[in-house]
């Protein structure tokens, strides 16, 4: 309930952002958006799902194909639900694995393509990041998007290569776990289960990165198509209300905005990402229509996706948790 109750502030406080610095002006700039362009942004949200559920498929390799289409697409809304609704995202992977484990997918079959997926988004960002800064070398930015770039690639470089280091070292790290877990005076066999746990995740992880490589550089296009069609949904929502900004800034303002969202602990960055995208995008195209957009960008790339993807969630995980609850209350009865 207390979680119910911090998500439905943060969706007040995201809300509030735009309204104060839209004022008056907001409603006269949200009618003049054509609808027909706004179905367009829904329909591009639905085609990155799309996409990311044959990504998870080719990531599981076999196991995608039993998987199916439909039942894939309902994996793929309800784990953006659950990152849309936890702090920093953390639901997503928990939400991964016991909608797997439901088509005996093994948790460490599922870790595994999680953390897969999301060196491919680091690996987009990343190349990304060196043609941002090819683009810099041409184009002036502001010192606000220059210092929060700045910090955005630091932080993003060091991601990535403790992410490299836990692959390359990964035995060093399984000593290393084990030493702390007997400091913490864990008992032997629930040690070993841990480790066991541990070897069993890089053993999938490294099945995965087996692939075929035609499959993995599909995969890493997929992202690439992916990120390019949410990430054009600021730049388009800004065409709708008749401002020429060019692609990449609008780019970076939602990547910088996003990672903001992420370090807030915010349920899906709700208040950080509205407020540090109106502190960037306000100097270049001006407050109203910097508010119009950015209450449209987060109807199609958050508020959709919790509409959408909530029924979803309820229907794959919440029903079978309900299942389980009425048949331990008749246990108890009888």
């Amino acid at each position: 309930m207390n979680r119910l109750l911090w998500l439905l502030l943060a969706l007040i406080v995201a809300l509030l952002v735009p309204a104060l610095l839209g004022g008056s002006e907001l409603l006269s700039r949200l009618r003049g958006f054509a609808p027909h362009l706004l179905l367009g942004l829904f329909a591009m949200i639905v085609l990155c799902w799309i996409i990311n559920a044959v990504r998870l498929r080719l990531l599981l390799g076999s196991q995608g194909a039993a998987l199916g289409r439909w039942r894939s697409l309902g994996v793929i809304m309800a784990t953006e639900f659950a990152i849309c609704t936890t702090p920093g995202g953390s639901g997503g992977p928990l939400a991964l694995i016991a909608l797997l484990a439901r088509d005996r997918i093994g948790p460490a079959r599922s870790s595994a393509v999680f953390a897969a997926d999301q060196l491919n988004d680091l690996l987009f960002f990343f190349c990304a990041m060196l043609g941002i800064a090819g683009y810099t070398l041409f184009h002036n930015l502001n010192r606000s998007l220059e210092s929060m770039l700045l910090g955005s690639a630091v932080l993003m470089f060091a991601a990535f290569g403790a992410l490299l280091g836990l692959v390359r070292y990964r035995r060093a790290l399984l000593c290393l776990n084990g030493r702390l877990l007997r400091r913490l005076k864990m008992a032997a066999p629930r040690r070993r289960r841990w480790t066991r746990k541990l070897l069993h995740f890089f053993r999938a992880f490294g099945e995965t990165w087996r692939l075929p490589k035609r499959t993995l550089a599909l995969v890493f296009a997929l992202t690439c198509v992916h990120w390019g069609l949410r990430y054009s949904v600021l730049y388009l929502a800004l065409r709708g209300l008749g401002v020429d900004l060019q692609w990449i800034p609008s780019f970076l303002v939602q990547m910088l905005s996003l990672s903001a969202g992420q370090f807030s602990l915010l349920p899906g960055g709700a208040g950080a990402a509205e407020m540090t995208s109106a502190a960037l995008l306000s100097p270049m195209v001006g407050t109203s229509t910097a508010a119009a957009a950015i209450l449209i960008w987060r109807l199609v790339t958050y508020y959709f996706y919790l509409l959408a993807g909530g029924p979803v969630f309820l229907c794959l995980l919440g029903r079978p948790l309900l299942q389980r609850l009425r048949l331990s209350q008749a246990r108890i009865r009888r």
